[in-house]
């Protein structure tokens, strides 16, 4: 995407709608500009009438004027600047609203492929860059360009000769600037990955503290911290010492400026072609001229930063959904939730083939198991019903409705999942339970948590069902984690039911209660368990063997016992009982 593809876009999806507020501060920016240029104009009279001709009335007059048009300037940035940062915050807003609308609809292998740190760094960095484009550059663009074109427009009343030697300046500021522009833009790129890189890596050592200790990897770390923070900020200041750069030229071209003029403007006065009052007056005008001079010269550098976030931004949100509805996407009706699988294959990228030809039906309400050694692709089997993932080839039905057919609202609305990797909120037990559902009662809460064995655990606790428990439950259990994962799931009572390694994190004790959990949430539903607890694998009405991606036998515990080498090897290494 070109510079002015994404200048075009924010203006058409964000800018636009603030045209009212952004008129407002035009408005305000042209009264800075008069009242800048009423500064330095006042001090033609002011010289002339109190200095020169002692006139006692206009040394009242002009220092009041004086005063009053520096509190306009005052009061007129104040609300120029209060009404930029307004629609400055209400861009930044809408934008980390859409980043993260698209990270949450995101399809789950472009999840994957990319660390959670970088997307935050996309969502606090790289969002605040874009703001200094289009709100303090605009209003930069606005108020200091109204401010030179008054004073210049002063400076050229007051002496034409002078004015064309002063604003030599304009073009070698603008030059030097859009030299430097341009190296910002790629040391803002440089310093945003290394802003993504320390968020990542601060991410993995809150998540792996206990591993840190563990291994005694401390020093490891403080000198992996140690090497981010210094790449970081040698990039950072990097930046800086290039963004002052503007500062040595610019004051450098001032004083050689003002120099010239001085020299000039006294060759001038001695001949008698300007006066006195009339050089302090466009000195001053050209004095005040110098800082939007300044501060439009480097616009270029805040340009090319707000550039450089937008297009990673951007690119984020514009990411290409593969897994979402058809146009003429149905909602899922349910009858007895058999489910088919025909030919299905599936690969992660087209060199590795995950899934090869899957085919076997599951009857309404019937439970199945997937037996099989780790990296068989039983998981990805499982993951393919609620289109996680979508199939390279093949089809899978639910009561001979195509899932590619129809709405994914409606497909995973019929879906409860239980997995091994756990996931909850840094919220208390009842939010995290009733998140399964929007609108639910409490009764029901707690009597899906009684048969989850949670009630249990829960009544124990200082504030219970109000308890807070930590980022992804860490102040529980493993086993209390995996009970609150399985209350969830039976209060959204789906017609299909997925169990990933579901009891693998529980004691025996709790395991026995949680089996009877189970009993009851799959009763009458359609279920496929992932399990390596023969219990559990001998309430399958059928076991599916899988190996290397491909469904290879099926049949009860007793069939497969006597006829499959597989089962038979995976039961003696791994099936263990309650």
């Amino acid at each position: 995407m070109s510079n002015k593809e994404i200048i075009k876009r924010l203006y058409n999806e964000y800018v636009n709608r603030y045209l009212n507020k952004i008129f407002l501060a035009l408005i305000f920016s042209i009264i800075i500009a008069g009242s800048t240029a009423a500064i330095a104009w006042l001090l033609d009279p002011a010289i002339k009438k109190i200095f020169v001709e002692k006139n006692k009335e206009f040394m009242l007059l002009i220092p009041i004027a004086i005063m009053l048009a520096f509190s306009i300037k005052g009061i007129s940035l104040y609300l120029v600047r209060t009404t930029m940062i307004k629609v400055g915050a209400s861009i930044e807003k809408e934008i980390q609203h859409n980043l993260t609308k698209a990270i949450i609809k995101a399809d789950t292998q472009v999840i994957e492929k990319k660390h959670s740190g970088k997307f935050i760094a996309h969502l606090l960095f790289d969002a605040a860059l874009i703001i200094q484009l289009v709100s303090s550059a605009v209003l930069n663009l606005i108020k200091d360009s109204l401010t030179l074109i008054a004073l210049l427009g002063l400076m050229f009343y007051q002496n034409w000769r002078l004015s064309l030697l002063a604003i030599i300046m304009i073009p070698l500021a603008t030059f030097t600037a859009k030299s430097l522009g341009k190296r910002m833009g790629k040391i803002t790129t440089q310093v945003q990955e290394k802003i993504a890189m320390i968020t990542t890596y601060l991410s993995e050592i809150l998540k792996n503290s206990k591993i840190i200790k563990t291994y005694q990897k401390e020093q490891f770390e403080f000198e992996r911290a140690d090497k981010f923070l210094e790449e970081a900020k040698e990039k950072g200041q990097k930046m800086g010492i290039v963004l002052m750069r503007a500062t040595p030229i610019m004051e450098v071209l001032t004083g050689i400026m003002i120099a010239a003029l001085i020299y000039y403007s006294a060759i001038m006065v001695d001949d008698g072609t300007l006066e006195i009052n009339n050089f302090f007056s466009f000195l001053a005008a050209m004095m005040l001229s110098y800082q939007p001079v300044r501060s439009l010269a480097t616009l270029n550098i805040g340009i090319n930063q707000g550039l450089s976030g937008a297009r990673r931004v951007l690119a984020v949100i514009d990411e290409e959904r593969k897994i979402d509805d058809n146009i003429n996407a149905k909602d899922l009706v349910i009858d007895k939730a058999t489910i088919e699988y025909k030919n299905v294959s599936f690969a992660y990228d087209s060199n590795n083939e995950i899934l090869k030809s899957i085919n076997f039906k599951i009857e309404g309400g019937n439970i199945i198991a997937l037996v099989g050694h780790s990296g068989a692709g039983k998981t990805t089997i499982m993951n393919l019903i609620p289109r996680f993932y979508n199939a390279k080839n093949g089809e899978i039905l639910i009561d001979n409705q195509s899932i590619y057919d129809i709405s994914l609202f409606s497909l995973r609305k019929n879906i409860s999942l239980v997995s091994q990797d756990i996931t909850l909120f840094d919220d208390t037990i009842l939010a995290n339970i009733a998140y399964a559902v929007s609108k639910t009662s409490e009764e029901k809460i707690v009597k899906a948590c009684k048969f989850s064995a949670v009630h249990d655990f829960v009544e124990k606790l200082p504030k219970k069902y109000d308890t807070i428990i930590g980022e992804n439950g860490i102040r529980l259990s493993g086993g209390e984690k995996q009970r609150l994962s399985i209350a969830r799931a039976i209060l959204k009572n789906a017609p299909i039911i997925l169990l990933d390694e579901a009891t693998s994190s529980l004691d025996a004790d709790t395991e026995y209660k949680i089996q009877e959990a189970i009993m009851y949430l799959t009763k009458n539903k359609t279920t496929i368990i992932i399990a390596h607890i023969l219990s559990t694998v001998l309430r399958a009405n059928k076991i599916f063997i899988v190996d290397q991606g491909r469904v290879v036998d099926e049949g009860n515990h007793s069939h497969l016992l006597k006829n499959s080498e597989i089962y038979k090897n995976f039961y003696n290494k791994q099936l263990r009982p309650l």
